[in-house]
């Protein structure tokens, strides 16, 4: 998931989602409300560890930190030399995503299609979104928390770029962070109300989705399902960037704000290419098979006990 978020048109999300935690982040972040907060004041870590399942969020984000720190740099350098290689290995394992996640539809009715074309729909627009100007009042900053945390929780959208259709990428992400490992305190005029803006997106739409997973699980799947086969378009191998480029410690970046799509050539480079996909569509195949056998194997020790009893 760290990993990820490095990446434009890939979110945290969308590898929770793909990996079957997904519902398990959403619950655990809804359940840290007030009743949680007591029972820490109260000394009783015990029972607000299992209330906001302390330890699946503890080895989450370890690994989501560790991955930033490490795997993120490893990816920026891949980025650089092997750009098309790196899209292709995520095209795929998203690709094959779609069909193992999809199967957690128990019926494909007309209503969760609905919600998959929607968020289909939804994720391309926003793919196909041009960047809005900057704009620096407390309440657009706030708006940026909520819309940019809330991307990277939802799969298939992608937080950073978010910012950057926002047109607030800059001023929040290089400027303000900048200014903040410098020492300069007014960058928190910028980051506390993206920081509030945040905190209150991730808490609303956590007990949103929790709440619609448990009234209507099919079509928040189905819709869900959208939004990562959408994704699709931002992640395709073969595009050329749309770049900006953005001052960074008095030095010029260029920063993707949309891409130009094309068809591959036939070459060796487009055959490695489709091998990579291929790879990524594999591992996902591979993860869906593990993550059966442990379930079949704990079906089949409960058997022997329920014909005890």
């Amino acid at each position: 998931m760290g990993a990820a978020n490095v990446i434009p048109g890939v979110s945290g999300g969308t590898v929770a989602f793909i990996t079957g935690i997904y519902e398990r982040l959403i619950n655990a972040i809804n359940n840290f409300d007030v009743a949680a907060v007591k029972l820490l004041l109260k000394g009783q870590f015990r029972l607000f560890a299992e209330k906001v399942d302390f330890w699946f969020l503890s080895c989450l984000g370890g690994g989501v930190l560790v991955s930033i720190l490490t795997l993120a740099k490893v990816l920026e350098y891949l980025f650089e030399s092997h750009a098309i290689y790196v899209w292709a290995f995520f095209f795929g394992l998203i690709f094959a995503s779609i069909f193992f996640v999809g199967r957690q539809v128990k019926r494909w009715s007309a209503s969760p299609l609905v919600c998959c074309l929607v968020g289909a729909a939804i994720a391309v627009t926003v793919a196909l979104m041009k960047p809005a100007s900057q704009n620096e009042s407390f309440w657009y900053l706030l708006i940026c928390g909520v819309v940019a945390m809330a991307s990277m929780v939802i799969p298939g959208l992608s937080g950073s770029f978010v910012l950057l259709l926002m047109g607030n990428y800059q001023l929040i992400v290089i400027d303000s962070v900048s200014q903040l490992t410098g020492g300069d305190l007014d960058a928190m005029a910028v980051l506390i109300p993206v920081g509030i803006g945040a905190v209150i997106g991730v808490v609303a739409l956590s007990r949103l989705l929790a709440w619609i997973f448990r009234r209507y699980h099919d079509q928040a799947v189905a819709l869900l399902t959208g939004f990562v086969a959408g994704s699709l378009l931002s992640i395709w191998p073969w595009k050329g960037e749309i770049v900006q480029t953005f001052n960074v410690a008095g030095k010029a970046k260029d920063k993707a704000i949309g891409y130009e799509w094309f068809l591959p050539d036939l070459s060796v480079g487009t055959g490695l290419a489709i091998g990579v996909m291929a790879l990524g569509c594999a591992i996902v195949w591979v993860m869906e098979r593990s993550g059966k056998e442990p379930m079949a194997a704990e079906k089949g020790e409960a058997t022997p006990k329920s014909e005890e009893r």
